[in-house]
């Protein structure tokens, strides 16, 4: 990087590539992968790419997938928390890709939560 214009540049490619993953609105799904140095090291980062590919490939433009911290619950670690427009939101725990993959077809395409994955809230 030799230039303030080469940088800018940087910038804004790496923003367009992300702004997919950031950006939702009302009407907008959220899908929230918890990737503190716990999610990570317990594979978290599978799981995020797993969602991110599942999200591309069925082009579920309604859907937003992106990364926190901490979530608070380590020990069921990783966590995936979706966040429904007008519904409870889901907490998913020990999650696999092909785990992640699953809850997008049942829970975000079927609208039918993967109960079996889910932390039951109180």
């Amino acid at each position: 990087m030799k230039s303030i214009q080469e940088l800018n540049a940087i910038r804004e490619r790496m923003q367009n590539l992300s702004k997919d993953r950031t950006v939702a609105d009302e009407g907008t799904t959220r899908i929230v992968v918890g990737m503190a140095t716990c999610g990570i090291a317990a594979g978290a980062r599978p799981v995020l790419n797993a969602l991110v590919e599942e999200v591309a490939k069925r082009n579920l433009k309604h859907v937003v997938v992106s990364q926190t911290g901490c979530i608070g619950m380590c020990k069921l670690e990783p966590i995936v928390e979706v966040f429904v427009p007008d519904q409870e939101k889901v907490t998913y725990v020990h999650m696999t890709a092909e785990k992640a993959v699953r809850v997008i077809a049942e829970h975000i395409v079927n609208n039918n939560p993967v109960k079996e994955f889910a932390v039951e809230e109180k």
